[in-house]
């Protein structure tokens, strides 16, 4: 893509999909022992992310919790 530049991300406080991985979770009912159990993230790095330590978390993690409640995570396009 010509004359495209990469800005890196600047959260102030965090990334917005903690607080919506946040509302699924609540909306799932599932509980950390859970989503550790069939995701294989830690219940502490969860601990963190809704705790506020976490501002960013890695992407494979992100997908790894949002599949195993059974949501993907998506690109779509918003511009032409």
């Amino acid at each position: 893509m010509a004359g495209f530049t990469y800005k890196s991300y600047n959260f102030v406080d965090k990334d917005p999909i903690i607080d919506k991985i946040r509302a699924i979770v609540e909306k799932e009912g599932a509980t950390y022992t859970y989503i550790h159990e069939t995701s294989g993230v830690s219940t502490n790095t969860l601990s963190k992310w809704f705790d506020g330590s976490t501002k960013r978390p890695q992407a494979a993690t992100v997908n790894a919790v949002l599949h195993c409640l059974g949501y993907e995570l998506t690109i779509t396009r918003t511009k032409k």
